[in-house]
């Protein structure tokens, strides 16, 4: 039997996230989207990129974790990802409406996760057990982060270059 998805921690924020995001991004321009502050720091379009991939490792996880006694869990370098080319190449646009298809992709998966799910583990390569409870509160944590990334990134390339004097109030570090 499903569980009350009211229940599952950070269920609103995996909600709300793709819609957030789309409000933020309604009408930047994707030279907006893919400016990157320097050579070392992600673009707009690399963080809904990574969002993407990301999602499905945390579905996976879930879905491992909730139908096995104790699976493996392999951890997840997004660096290697980056440095592999797996956030590049792909307009913005296109990048949010891939991350907007896996969390809804993620979302059908929790709302049908059974009573009793959330005290279900895994063990993780490098942090030893997990349980699906973990994760989710780890889930909500990590798009809140990119929330915040995504808007420093928007205003540092959208705004602060055109704020004139005011710019002496702020230190931007996108």
């Amino acid at each position: 039997m499903p569980r009350a998805t009211q229940n599952l921690p950070g269920l609103a924020v995996l909600e709300q996230t793709p819609i957030v995001i789309e409000k933020i991004l309604l009408d930047v321009p994707e030279s907006t989207l893919s400016w990157k502050p320097n050579s070392q720091r992600w673009s707009v379009s690399e963080v809904l990129a990574h969002l993407a991939e990301v999602d499905g490792v945390f579905r996976e996880r879930t879905r491992k974790m909730a139908s096995e006694n104790s699976p493996a869990i392999e951890s997840y370098d997004q660096n290697v990802a980056y440095a592999a080319g797996k956030y590049s190449g792909q307009p913005g646009r296109e990048r949010l409406k891939q991350f907007c298809h896996e969390r809804d992709r993620s979302l059908s998966l929790l709302r049908y996760l059974p009573e009793g799910a959330l005290g279900r583990v895994g063990l993780h390569s490098e942090l030893g057990k997990i349980s699906i409870n973990d994760l989710l509160h780890e889930w909500a944590f990590h798009d809140l982060g990119h929330i915040k990334q995504i808007s420093e990134l928007y205003r540092a390339a959208a705004y602060y270059p055109r704020m004139g004097p005011f710019k002496n109030y702020y230190t931007v570090n996108p």
